[in-house]
């Protein structure tokens, strides 16, 4: 049986999907029309003429309005479909079901952590990590974990084979910034939650000694302790840069021991806690890797544990399908106030929240941001919301969770992780080659040709749902079997790269001065 050449997404959308690319003259029989001009893979064709400000629909949500006529069979993009602000209906809680947990919950090999301030937090993976207050300190931190890099010399953690490395996660912030401002208390609890993060075995803080972000005040913000996994020092008070890189090298080398002598066991899927992430994204996202990625979320869910959908810029125009799976009014209350804060924000920064999607976006078949916040909801599942945090928030709740940040992965994924996540799950069309250190992150690509181009960078590849070799629950499942295997150890692709260290970047708000 061939495979059609267009996708039907909704029977009460206007536009189809082109699998492949599509030339003038083309005949849809199933669709009634014939193609008029060139139509990219992965855009969008009109199956019915679609007048001006007429809505243009897409997974049977409105996706914008056409600013002229178009004709059935047309390409529609950006010559001919726009944003437009219209009402949408909440509901809070009208989708809301019962979840249909599993009898026996599926098991991965982890780390249990037995300290008092995380007791009973499950680690997928095992470094010691080199935290900054402000990025005066960036170099010296980067030089004590470069001290220890397998690639470097090998020799320096040959006898830790438990330990996966050391390393140093630096920012550009910390000073010229309100002393009891929101800006330094989310950075402190960024840094907090990486502090006391399951997947550090051990914790480095390194200062400069002068800077707003003082140490001290991070420690009492984040109810840090210091002691035998948490050293914190500055250069200042260290007596200079070559001074501090050798202190903590030896600190570093004091950690190793007892970081090593961990050992895996089997432990109930409720200890994963999944950041979802898409980047890169095209017209095929959220056909294929999206909902696939949303399939395996719900086998998490109904097996204990526990995702965490971001990324608020990117559901803006679809989060009413997110406030109707809210498990009371007062968690669709939550996202909706945290929807405002960022219309107020963009406007004072005189900005629209219609300035997403991004030039590649467009280029693989996305025009609005309707449209991409459709497709990137989709990761999330089905499944009821059952919290909403703001940025870096640590994540208490199980099932599947909402957190406030950014748009921009590298800060949304780092808010994340602050708030628990040890795993990240992030789909892509156009192509990444992004990393997460210390939390593995497994990349997806939505197509069979990104992953033909960039299969070095990519674990799983859903394009098989495109080309109609493999369905969503199908891939959803192999998804979550992985989403286990990498829990348990196995490396992804942007580990065996070295990415991580360069991916952290907290959330910078508020003006620098």
């Amino acid at each position: 049986m061939s495979v059609p050449p267009v996708i039907r997404i909704h029977p009460d959308d206007n536009v189809v999907i082109a699998r492949q690319q599509l030339v003038g003259g083309t005949a849809l029989p199933a669709e009634g029309v014939t193609v008029a001009g060139l139509v990219p893979p992965g855009h969008k064709l009109a199956t019915r003429a679609i007048r001006q400000g007429e809505p243009v629909r897409r997974y049977g949500q409105i996706i914008g309005t056409a600013t002229r006529d178009i004709a059935p069979g047309e390409h529609v993009h950006t010559q001919n479909l726009a944003f437009s602000a219209f009402e949408r209906a909440h509901e809070p809680g009208a989708a809301a079901t019962p979840t249909a947990y599993v009898a026996e919950p599926a098991t991965f090999m982890g780390i249990v952590r037995d300290e008092p301030w995380r007791k009973g937090r499950v680690a997928t993976r095992n470094y010691i990590g080199v935290l900054t207050s402000v990025n005066c300190s960036a170099t010296a931190a980067r030089a004590i974990a470069d001290h220890f890099r397998r690639d470097i010399k090998p020799e320096a953690l040959a006898d830790y084979p438990n330990v996966d490395g050391v390393v140093a996660l630096t920012h550009g912030m910390g000073c010229a910034t309100a002393s009891d401002g929101e800006e330094l208390q989310v950075l402190r609890r960024t840094l907090g939650g990486y502090a006391k993060h399951p997947n550090f075995a051990a914790v480095l803080v390194v200062g400069l000694g002068c800077e707003t972000n003082q140490i001290q005040g991070l420690i009492a913000q984040e109810g840090l302790q210091e002691g035998a996994k948490l050293a914190a020092f500055s250069i200042q008070d260290t007596g200079g840069t070559a001074k501090t890189v050798a202190r903590g090298i030896e600190l570093v080398k004091a950690m190793l021991p007892e970081a090593n002598r961990v050992q895996r066991q089997p432990v109930p899927a409720r200890h994963l806690v999944v950041g979802l992430q898409c980047g890169g994204s095209d017209g095929y996202s959220g056909i294929s890797a999206n909902p696939a990625l949303g399939a395996a979320v719900d086998r998490l869910v109904r097996h204990g544990g526990t995702a965490i959908l971001s990324e608020t810029p990117e559901i803006y125009g679809g989060e009413h399908l997110l406030t109707r799976r809210a498990v009371s009014a007062e968690v669709a209350d939550k996202l909706t106030r945290r929807i405002a804060w960022w219309e107020a924000y963009t406007a004072r920064n005189q900005m629209q929240m219609d300035n997403n999607p991004s030039a590649g976006n467009k280029a693989g078949g996305l025009t609005t941001i309707l449209e991409k916040s459709l497709g990137a909801i989709a990761k999330s599942g089905t499944t009821n919301l059952v919290d909403v945090y703001e940025y870096a928030q640590p994540v208490t709740a199980q099932g599947f969770v909402y957190m406030d940040t950014p748009g921009y992965d590298p800060v949304s994924a780092t808010g994340q992780v602050a708030g628990g996540a040890n795993l990240i799950c992030f789909t892509t069309g156009r192509g990444s080659a992004y990393g997460c250190a210390p939390s593995p992150s497994l990349k997806l690509s939505t197509n069979n040709a990104l992953y033909a181009r960039q299969a070095e960078d990519i674990d799983i590849n859903c394009g098989d749902i495109v080309d109609g070799g493999e369905t969503v629950d199908e891939a959803g499942e192999r998804i979550f079997r992985m989403m286990l295997a990498a829990a348990s150890g196995e490396k992804t692709k942007s580990e065996i790269h070295g990415y991580g260290q360069n991916e952290f970047v907290p959330w910078q708000l508020g003006a620098v001065m």
